[in-house]
Formats: structure tokens, sequence, C-alpha cells
């Protein structure tokens, strides 16, 4: 059996520590609360620093790729340039060569043209000879 008085006084110091166990939840739930926020913006800070370091990373990849391209094209249209000019070269030898058998060709045209003209000439020689004889 407890008195009013006793009773009453357990139950303001049951509120008062209840009110100081409240406000020592609240306060704990505002350290918590910030240091969860200090943490997200931590958080957020690196996540920024990673994709500025992922965004530099894919240029200077792509730079090294496009230099990589423009050394590729360079060395392509040298190789182009190179077999063009043995092309050019093989043309030319081709050319003179075709010249030189068409002058070799007129010339032993021109050697038949003779021994025809010579035979032709001696036949008729003796044909008239004959002719000659036998008459």
């Amino acid at each position: 059996m407890v008195t009013k008085a006793e009773q009453e006084k357990n139950i303001h110091t049951y509120k008062v520590d209840f009110a100081q166990l409240k406000s020592e939840i609240q306060m704990l739930e505002k350290n918590d609360f910030a240091v969860m926020k200090a943490d997200n913006e931590r958080l957020l800070a690196e996540i920024e620093k990673l994709k500025h370091k992922l965004r530099d990373e894919i240029a200077r990849t792509q730079a090294g790729v496009r230099l990589d391209l423009s050394l590729e094209k360079g060395r392509i249209r040298d190789e182009a340039s190179v077999q063009e000019v043995k092309i050019k070269e093989t043309d030319t030898k081709l050319e003179a060569e075709i010249s030189n058998l068409r002058t070799q060709m007129e010339s032993i045209k021109f050697q038949i043209l003779q021994y025809m003209i010579g035979t032709i000439t001696g036949t008729g020689a003796l044909i008239l000879a004959y002719m000659r004889m036998f008459r």
C-alpha cells in the first residue's frame, strides 16, 4: 500500500525519467540523422568524384583510340601510295615492253616483206630466163 503522495511522487519521477529518456532518444535520433546525412553527403561526393574520374578515363581512352585510328589511316594511306607507285612502275614497264614488241613486229614485217620481194623477184627472173631459153 502506497500513499497517494508517494504514488504521485513516483509518477512524477517516472514522467521526468520518461521525459529524459524521450529527450535522449530524440538527441540520439538527431545525432544518427546528422551522421547518416553526413555519410550520405560524403558518399554522394565520392560518387561524383568517381563519375568525374570515369569521364576522364573514357575521354582518355577515346583520345587514344582516335589517335590509333589516325595513325592507322596514315599508315594505310602511305601503304596505298607505295602500292600506287608500284602499279605505275609496272604499268610503265608493260607499256615499254608493248612498244618494244611492236617495234620488233614492225622489224620482222619489214624483213618478211624484203624476203618476199627478193623471192618474187628471183622467181620472176627464173621464169623470164626459162621463157627466154625455150623460146
